[in-house]
């Protein structure tokens, strides 16, 4: 089969390779996957680029963990009537070797997700690690019914979907922060009632004027938890909320424990990978349900081909392009 692979950690350009692999068989509790469309998350450039872990964990890797297409073969103990189901996968590559970025994967099934039929695999393949991860951060504390939601970067990939998972959940008011207006846009598209520009405005006193006083947040998803932290703290309600997946800028930041402490926050650490099998359920099936009845939106920035998979992998690593990068297998 045609995969892209690398056999060493490094920059795309240098690891990555286009070739045939070995075809995959489906073991036990498992099914193969004739992939369509493969998509690029940030944590899939970052394990190429050996960003947290410098050793290659086996010799050779199929990179990405997310997908869509079709169920070619199964396992022993899965039921064969799901040959031919059209799927979207995640977690395709988590201690694996071979991912996505192939003409065929072999995962658990339950990581293999009906797809809807009026879904087309480039959607599909934008649920996964983004979506998923949305789904923990803005329902993992509880009922939204009133609650006013303040969701950092909403034009990114999970905070795109944050913003759309709130409103359905019934959050009163969700505020979004973003750096320019394409940001701004995609935001908004995604139903957020009021947009902070991070970079011009000051969140915590924009939060003040939009809600009538500055400590109105019920919940903060948040991409940024260290550069946050403080603003964070200015405008959450007492026993509030911060789901936060992500600290780039601030890699390890200092806790203020009194001031959390007197507030009675609860900081929530999402990690998709790491997190519960009935979180991954209940996601998957809000999401395929959203799916199904159509009232979700998406954003994709480009489709590449296979060969095209070293610009596929630059694209995400910029951080500039606004919408998810997806590869086409088929």
């Amino acid at each position: 089969m045609k995969a892209a692979y690398y056999e060493a950690k490094g920059p795309a350009r240098e690891v990555l390779r286009v070739g045939e692999r070995p075809m995959p068989q489906p073991a036990a509790g498992e099914v193969r996957v004739r992939v369509h469309v493969s998509a690029v998350n940030p944590s899939d450039t970052k394990a190429h680029g050996g960003a947290r872990v410098k050793e290659m964990p086996f010799p050779v890797v199929i990179p990405h963990q997310d997908g869509a297409g079709l169920i070619d073969a199964v396992g022993a103990d899965v039921d064969p009537a799901r040959v031919g189901a059209r799927v979207w996968v995640y977690e395709a590559n988590l201690n694996r070797p071979f991912g996505t970025a192939a003409q065929y994967t072999c995962l658990p099934a339950h990581k293999a997700v009906a797809l809807p039929g009026n879904v087309d695999f480039t959607i599909g393949a934008c649920m996964g690690i983004p979506a998923m991860t949305a789904h923990r951060c803005v329902f993992a504390d509880g009922a939204l019914e009133g609650k006013t939601v303040l969701v950092h970067g909403g034009a990114g990939a999970v905070g795109y979907y944050a913003v759309q998972f709130a409103k359905l959940g019934g959050a009163a008011r969700v505020i979004a922060t973003v750096s320019r207006a394409e940001q701004a846009e995609r935001a908004r598209e995604a139903g957020a009632d009021a947009l902070i520009n991070y970079r011009s405005e000051d969140v915590s006193a924009r939060v003040g004027e939009i809600c009538g006083t500055q400590a109105a947040i019920d919940r903060v998803v948040d991409v940024a938890f260290g550069a946050n932290l403080a603003t964070n703290l200015a405008v959450l309600r007492p026993s509030g909320v911060i789901a936060t997946y992500a600290s780039d800028a601030v890699p390890e930041p200092k806790l203020p424990f009194w001031q959390l402490l007197f507030k009675d926050v609860t900081v929530r650490f999402v990690l998709v990978y790491a997190m519960p099998a009935q979180a991954h359920a209940e996601a998957a099936a809000f999401i395929t349900d959203a799916l199904e009845r159509g009232v979700l939106k998406h954003q994709i920035h480009r489709v590449f081909t296979l060969d095209e998979i070293v610009a596929a992998h630059e694209a995400t690593e910029t951080m500039a392009n606004v919408g998810k990068v997806l590869v086409r297998v088929d």
